[in-house]
């Protein structure tokens, strides 16, 4: 076992919320990234570097903060905002260090440090060993050769780039800040090939069980446009259903689906979920705010928890709020500052975001 091993066992003694009984050792590594569970961003504050990795184990009930500036003895920078599993390595997407740290999967060591990025958003495979990087300043999406681990390339869609699915080797691609438009690139060829004008900032996208891209759109910071939740047929590229929010207030984020793929999820005034052929949107949420800073959320593929960050004053320890399919609490736990995007490790050893 080498050093850093050892070091995280002995972090883990000290720093679980309970103490680890059992008949004897447990490699710490496969005790946490082998088992069902959820990965934490926690963003930090902006220019401070102080974000971090948080995992909680559903098997032992318990979390463990601070992971990778243990394991690798330095911090994992300033505002880490998504996360992305392929083959051995997690992908982390840092925004404002402009970087993408790769580590094991299984020790959480340091393998590589991918740079020549601005600012970086979220990563979606695009091929077998290749991924897109979205971008908030830039023009253009990044090209991620997996398997050197390096920027391959870029694809200039002369708009910035936020969130991004990727279905029968199309990638949808949101332009954000200020945008109305999903852009539609060829994954075999790495060509722009078409976009979709939508409602205001296009935030978050997911993809249900019949293929359709659900785009959230949340009006724009102005709160001058109603917020609007639409779904564009992948085949044809027109939008097959729209749903418009009743109040210029309203401003949804995190879009999320279940494992099924049939029921959607998303934070406004609470939690709100809805079938995906329903006629018209939720009224009430099905999880209230009880004075919480919901900020993100995940649905667990296997169990169908859904699970929320509370990220308190975005300044101190945020929270994470686990609750069954029904709404109810279940657990909560000290995470690190903001706690951002969710990832779910479920048995067969994938990440599910």
């Amino acid at each position: 076992m080498n050093k850093s091993i050892i070091f995280l066992a002995l972090f883990i003694l000290t720093v679980s919320c309970d103490r680890i009984d059992g008949p004897g050792p447990v490699d710490p590594v496969v005790s946490l990234v082998s088992a069902n569970g959820i990965f934490i961003l926690n963003e930090g504050n902006f220019g401070w570097g102080n974000g971090s990795l948080t995992y909680y184990s559903y098997d032992s009930a318990r979390i463990y903060n601070n992971l990778f500036e243990t394991v690798n003895r330095r911090p994992l920078g300033d505002v880490p905002y998504s996360m992305f599993f392929h083959g051995n390595y997690i992908y982390i997407v840092v925004n404002n260090s402009e970087k993408i740290e790769v580590i094991n999967n299984k020790s959480l060591e340091s393998v590589t440090t991918i740079t020549g990025l601005i600012s970086p958003r979220n990563l979606v495979l695009a091929g077998q060993d290749k991924a897109y990087v979205t971008s908030m300043y830039s023009d253009s999406v990044r090209i991620i050769d997996l398997k050197k681990n390096k920027v391959s390339g870029y694809i200039n869609i002369h708009q910035t780039s936020e969130s991004a699915v990727v279905i029968n080797q199309k990638a949808f691609i949101a332009n954000w800040l200020e945008g109305n438009e999903v852009f539609i690139i060829d994954t075999t060829t790495d060509l722009l090939i078409d976009s979709v004008e939508v409602g205001k900032e296009p935030e978050s996208m997911v993809v249900d069980n019949k293929g359709l891209v659900w785009v959230l759109c949340n009006g724009g910071w102005k709160r001058d446009t109603f917020a609007e939740l639409v779904g564009i047929n992948p085949q044809s590229h027109v939008i097959a259903r729209r749903h418009v929010f009743p109040a210029l207030e309203s401003s949804p984020l995190c879009l999320q689906a279940d494992g099924d793929g049939d029921t959607l999820f998303y934070i406004e005034n609470g939690i709100r979920c809805m079938r995906t052929d329903a006629a018209e949107l939720p009224a009430d949420p099905l999880i209230g705010d009880d004075d919480h800073l919901f900020y993100k959320i995940g649905i667990n593929p296997v169990n169908g928890d859904i699970v929320a960050t509370d990220a308190a004053d975005y300044k101190q320890n945020g929270v994470l709020l686990i609750y069954n399919r029904r709404g109810n609490l279940k657990n909560s736990y000290a995470t690190g500052i903001i706690p951002g995007c969710l990832s779910f490790m479920v048995e067969s050893g994938h990440i599910m975001e």
